[in-house]
Parts: structure tokens; sequence; C-alpha cells
């Protein structure tokens, strides 16, 4: 085995699997060596244990570091260090799946989950956004003395909870809140765990329509931003590209995030944006899009595999997740020496422009780009 004399003991035939997994997700060779040489550490605990490779689990991956501490090692490996090692035991089927240990509150929440895709059709994202504010109330509201009651819910632990959010977030996220606080108690009372419909006991946010107008970025604000990526690297060519599209089309961090490489249609100029409530719209594949997503394309991916657009830069390699849009543009504001904004400040920036050019997109934007090949 690379990187150690000592045999891997019980984890031997699983070395190569392994370094071959580690670099098609994007680990460096150091990074791989060292992991390796966690797997035979594993590997001799196991033989000296008397176990097999299809008893790990996280338990038993705690004993491990918990010998290694007893005996003195100064080097303990992380919990988050051996999960990679782990999950790759469990996907060649070596190792047993996790199994969660299940609570009343989690038992509670899957239910829930099940009801808003198969009741209400709602989008996974919402779903997600829903389940996160159902868990917060839940844990906060429904335990008492050590012990889960949803049942003992009232209108005035509905009422505490909603001011709570209501003081640290937008009108806006606030509004948002309603409406996931009364999602899940409709659930709660139509599963008859509460006696009562508390939805009707959530008091509404008042906000109203053009009351003030959304802060906005210059253009030549925005721009500096875009100039403050280096696209001499593979980071900066993908955080061009991905705020281009945001300051040029418009699109959401999930939309970026959800962008997949069929979604270019290059021939026909287009881009295929999936966004809000499973809609899917069809924008014009503007040139400085075309031109951004060409040159990072084409500076090479790991994984080539990978169907979507914009991938992590470190391992293990994979699709962004949508706050790293937001991410990518605090990082250039701060490059550029600009406060710091969000990437839905770069939305209002191109309303803005478009209303001064009549609500529409100019006829020179809608051309269609080919990709070059560097």
């Amino acid at each position: 085995m690379s990187g150690t004399r000592r045999k891997p003991g019980q984890l031997g035939p699983h070395v190569e699997g392994y370094r071959s997994w580690l670099a098609q997700r994007g680990y460096t060779p150091g990074t791989i060596r060292n992991m390796l040489k966690d797997l035979g550490r594993v590997g001799r605990w196991l033989s000296g244990e008397g176990q097999v490779a299809g008893q790990l689990n996280e338990e038993r991956m705690e004993a491990f570091r918990a010998s290694l501490g007893a005996a003195g090692r100064r080097r303990v490996p992380g919990t988050r260090a051996l999960a990679p090692l782990l999950g790759y035991l469990r996907e060649v089927g070596v190792a047993p799946a996790a199994q969660p240990s299940p609570t009343a509150l989690g038992e509670l929440l899957r239910c829930y989950r099940s009801w808003m895709v198969q009741e209400r059709g709602l989008a996974p994202t919402t779903v997600l956004r829903y389940e996160n504010t159902a868990r917060r109330f839940l844990q906060e509201q429904a335990t008492g003395d050590g012990v889960f009651a949803p049942s003992a819910l009232t209108g005035e632990d509905v009422n505490a909870f909603l001011l709570r959010e209501c003081a640290r977030v937008s009108s806006g996220a606030a509004k948002g809140r309603v409406a996931e606080l009364r999602s899940v108690l409709r659930f709660l009372y139509l599963q008859e765990i509460t006696p009562l419909g508390l939805g009707s006991a959530v008091p509404g946010v008042g906000g109203w329509r053009l009351a003030t107008l959304p802060p906005t970025v210059s253009a030549a604000d925005v721009q500096l931003l875009l100039d403050s990526c280096d696209r001499n690297t593979s980071v900066g060519l993908r955080d061009f590209a991905m705020m281009t599209v945001v300051a040029r089309l418009g699109l959401r961090s999930i939309e970026v995030a959800r962008l997949e490489l069929r979604d270019v249609e290059w021939r026909a100029g287009e881009l295929l944006v999936r966004g809000k409530g499973r809609r899917q719209d069809r924008l014009p594949l503007l040139a400085d899009v075309g031109e951004a997503f060409a040159d990072y394309l084409s500076a090479g991916r790991n994984p080539a595999g990978a169907r979507h657009v914009f991938l992590t830069c470190r391992a293990p390699r994979g699709p962004i997740r949508a706050d790293l849009v937001g991410d990518v543009v605090e990082r250039a504001c701060k490059r550029a020496g600009q406060p710091v904004v969000g990437p839905h400040r770069l939305r209002h920036a191109l309303a803005g422009d478009l209303l001064r050019h009549g609500g529409v997109f100019p006829k020179k934007w809608t051309r269609g780009i080919t990709p070059r090949v560097r």
C-alpha cells in the first residue's frame, strides 16, 4: 500500500478501490496517501479486535479513535476524516447502511415530509425549507421536562416562536415563516396530534407593496465584482461564470446550482432554467454569458462525467450548493473593496437595467454563441 510499509489488515482488498474512489472525487495525491494510511490503521485495528469490515459503523469508528487516544497516539484522525472511508465501504456494500436512531421528533418529521410530498406536491427545496422550520419549532416548543409532547402546544407557544423568528429576519422572510408554521400546524391537526387547529393562531406579517425601494447596485459596481475574479485559475473562471449568469440573466442561487450541461443549448442560443414551483423557462444565452461558460468548461472539469455545470473546486468534487453562490459574491465584494451584498442584489441591478431598456432584453443580447475550445 502506498505511503506505509505496514499491511492494511482486514481492509487490504479495498486499498486500490478506495484509492480510485478518492481520485475520482478530486482528492490530491498527498491527501489520498494520508487517507490510505487511515484505512490501514482501521484495518489493523479490526484484525486486532477480531472483527471484520462488515461490522464497521459510526460506533465502531469512535471505538477505533478511542483506542488510538488510549494508546497515546499523537495523530488521531477526526470523525470527518474517517467519514469518506465509511462512505466508500457502504457504497461498495461492505459496511452496513447507516441506521439512524429513531426518535419521536424524527419520526414525526418523516411523516410530515411524506405528507408534503405526497399530499401537497411541494418541490424538494420547499419541503426542505418547511421541514427545517418545523424542526426548530418542535424542538423548542414541543419538548417539556425532556419529553416530546406536541399535543400540548398552545397558541401562546406559536406566537412566541414567531416573534423570535421575526426579530432576526426581514419582513419578506417573516412572511415565509408564517406560511411554514401554518403548514406544520395544519399537518398536526389533520393527523389529530393537536386537538385544535392552531394555524389560525398564526398572525400575518404586515407588509405593503412599494413601501420601500429595494437597494440596488450600479452597473459599474457589478462590473467591478466581475473584474475581481482571477480568470487565470479554475476557481476564478467558475466564479466569473457563476456571477455573470446571475448579473446578466438574473438567475436565483438555486437555479444556478441546478444548471446542467444539457440546459445550455449552444446552437439555439438558449438556456433552460429550472425555477421555483417546478417551472421551466428558456432565456437567451447572452454573448458574455456564453463566453464565460465556454472558458470555464474548456478549462477541464473533475469529475469529467458530471452533468451539472458548476462543480465544487475542492474534494470531494460534485455539484455546488445554492449557498455557495452567495459566498462567491461576498468574496468578490471584499476583493473589489465594495460593501458586501448578496446575489439577489445583482438581480435587482439587472431589473433596474431592464427598466431602462424598456423592460425587455435588447436584441443584441439574444445572439447565440459557439463555445470556444482552447
